[in-house]
């Protein structure tokens, strides 16, 4: 990444309504954001050295949050990624949390959280 471009915070979920909303409270403190409606969007798009840190959907239609997350893992990535769901069960958190998400977020989101949680991941990068 040049000296001086800002990291990326990328919103991959296939709720509309969801990637508006994670976009204005993170823009609103200063992130720049990128959104893509499903990981197979954020895979074709996907400039890695400017991204600071995925917030991923778990479920969502053609390949899914934790497919993702493997992918991404596979490809030697270390892109900090966070696990957001409406559908949090405790197997699904284990396999994310295993598969390398930094946190695991249920739905709805606290924004408190969330910011929390993304500032520590661009944090570690």
């Amino acid at each position: 990444m040049a000296k001086g471009e800002a990291q990326v915070v990328c919103v991959v979920d296939d709720d509309a309504s969801l990637r508006r909303s994670l976009r204005n409270l993170l823009a609103s403190v200063g992130l720049a954001v990128e959104t893509f409606e499903s990981a197979e969007t954020f895979l074709e798009v996907l400039d890695r050295d400017r991204i600071g840190c995925v917030v991923l959907d778990v479920r969502m239609g053609g390949i899914s949050g934790l497919e993702l997350l493997r992918i991404l893992a596979g490809g030697g990535s270390r892109i900090p990624v966070i696990m957001l769901t409406a559908h949090g069960d405790a197997e699904t958190r284990r396999k994310a949390l295993e598969g390398g998400a930094v946190a695991f977020l249920e739905k709805p989101v606290r924004s408190a959280a969330l910011l929390e949680a993304v500032r520590s991941a661009l944090g570690s990068t």
